[in-house]
């Protein structure tokens, strides 16, 4: 088996049209059952426009030829195949330390086969069907009509959406449920705010991700992630950021290249940049950041960007800002700027970013990494501007931003630090002292800082769910920020509003 080259795992090219004909003559060189080997785990995102770009993903447990997608605005009249850009990432077993049995007379390595499709002409508020298939196995036959998925492109401006998020999901029954959860939402897309698949599952707690002398690691926790993920994933455009546990140092830039190899995001801050992207869906700025770049405590990428992610973060806002098409903005990473759950915060968000996010006035940064539920009032300089109970309403320009910590995905639970209490709609508890932890680089040991603005805490599973509404005639632009437990329960709510 041949692996393909690293120049050619990292190269993202337009995907062409080519005849039917065309396919069929491809490379030889498949295994025989890989023409037999059904598609899984099918996966889309939106680029830059996702009113006009989309990216359709998937895996091969075996090496295909000819892989391809075809596309469709009526479920029975495909189009001519897309080539697919195979990119294969090699993992060897003496890396691993799985939680499962590696067969004795398994392969070593372990490849495994990610498939991407760039669709770059669709047309706006749009329905498409799609099949992805290789030579030998065409889904769009009668006998695999249950293989066809679809997905909507974004409207260019006007209608209300909703979006969702969380993070840390790893799979499993919670991720499961709160999967289910996001579909009954129908959303317009998903944020995924890193720590995707655990595969990185163990190590001591500041060494998660990024350090292959002590990180646990099974590859194959990516196949389970995307099967589970799919019946979602393959309709709904899934966004993401980074987490410590994406930085897999055995697969090089930065220990990125295996993201680089099962995901397509816009990615583009600057030529090579991972998980730093800016998008826009209708009146909403949304901004990807890599919080691995401001982590004191998962250190292997700490200022890796040498700063290039603060100029290009101001620069971006900036633009944003000054869009008159843009309403809101919304920033999503893994780490947490502003957290008083035992994961802690980061120090050095609250120094160079959280100024920046002032000066711009950025309405809402979600993230993860605490594995948790909390809202924080607005705040402005650090501090905490007003108090805003569940119901309550926020205007960004005067108050400041609210900072959304939505990591209970489905991993196991975190705790509030020094146990303060639970205090959500219809459940508030006004008693404890919320305190934020900041972790010392690469150290257990913590600076402790007693705080005013930790306004919602759930210790569940729950998802973030936003219902966007854009203005109209007088009435202004407004988004609905929900809280939602792994039963659909409201458990938080607030409006943000712009004048």
């Amino acid at each position: 088996m041949t692996e393909t080259s690293r120049r050619t795992l990292f190269k993202v090219g337009g995907a062409a049209l080519v005849t039917a004909a065309a396919m069929r003559g491809g490379t030889a060189g498949a295994a025989p059952d890989g023409r037999r080997t059904r598609p899984l785990g099918r996966h889309i995102a939106f680029g830059a426009d996702p009113s006009k770009q989309v990216v359709i993903s998937w895996q091969q447990l075996e090496k295909v030829d000819g892989a391809y997608v075809r596309i469709a605005t009526q479920a029975g009249n495909f189009g001519a195949p897309i080539a697919a850009e195979v990119r294969t990432l090699r993992s060897a077993i003496a890396w691993q330390k799985g939680d499962h049995s590696f067969p004795p007379h398994g392969p070593d390595p372990m490849y495994q086969y990610y498939l991407h499709v760039r669709l770059n002409d669709l047309q706006p508020d749009t329905t498409y069907f799609y099949v992805v298939g290789h030579r030998g196995y065409d889904p769009a036959t009668s006998k695999r009509r249950g293989e066809i998925a679809s997905f909507r492109t974004a409207p260019t401006s006007g209608k209300p959406f909703t979006f969702t998020a969380f993070g840390d999901q790893g799979y499993g029954y919670n991720a499961r449920k709160l999967n289910s959860l996001v579909a009954d939402n129908n959303p317009a897309f998903h944020l995924a705010l890193g720590n995707l698949s655990y595969a990185i599952h163990g190590g001591t707690a500041n060494v998660e991700g990024g350090h292959p002398d002590t990180d646990k690691y099974d590859a194959a926790r990516w196949n389970s992630l995307f099967v589970q993920n799919e019946p979602t994933a393959a309709r709904v455009p899934w966004m993401i950021t980074l987490g410590n546990r994406e930085m897999e140092e055995w697969y090089s830039p930065n220990g990125y290249g295996g993201v680089k190899a099962r995901v397509t995001m816009p990615d583009n801050a600057w030529s090579a940049s991972t998980g730093i992207y800016a998008w826009r869906y209708q009146n909403v700025g949304l901004i990807s950041l890599d919080g691995n770049d401001i982590c004191s405590r998962n250190t292997a990428n700490l200022d890796y960007t040498k700063g290039k992610q603060l100029t290009w973060l101001e620069g971006q806002l900036k633009q944003f800002r000054k869009n008159p098409a843009i309403d809101f903005i919304v920033v999503y990473l893994h780490h947490a700027t502003y957290s008083t759950s035992d994961g802690g915060a980061e120090s050095v968000a609250q120094q160079k970013w959280a100024p920046v996010f002032d000066k711009y006035q950025v309405d809402l940064v979600l993230n993860a990494h605490n594995r948790v539920y909390e809202r924080t009032d607005p705040i402005k300089a650090g501090k905490g501007t007003k108090k805003v109970a569940s119901r309550g309403t926020v205007n960004p320009a005067k108050d400041g931003t609210t900072y959304i910590t939505a990591g209970a995905g489905g991993q196991a639970l975190d705790k509030f630090y020094k146990d303060a209490p639970e205090s959500y709609l219809d459940n508030e508890n006004t008693s404890g002292t919320p305190t934020m932890r900041c972790y010392k680089k690469n150290s257990d040991k913590s600076t402790d800082t007693q705080v005013t603005w930790s306004r919602v805490r759930y210790r569940g599973y729950s998802i973030t769910a936003v219902d966007v509404t854009p203005k109209t005639g007088s009435t202004p632009a407004r988004m609905k920020v929900r809280a939602l437990d792994e039963d659909g329960v409201l458990i938080d709510e607030i409006t943000v509003q712009r004048g």
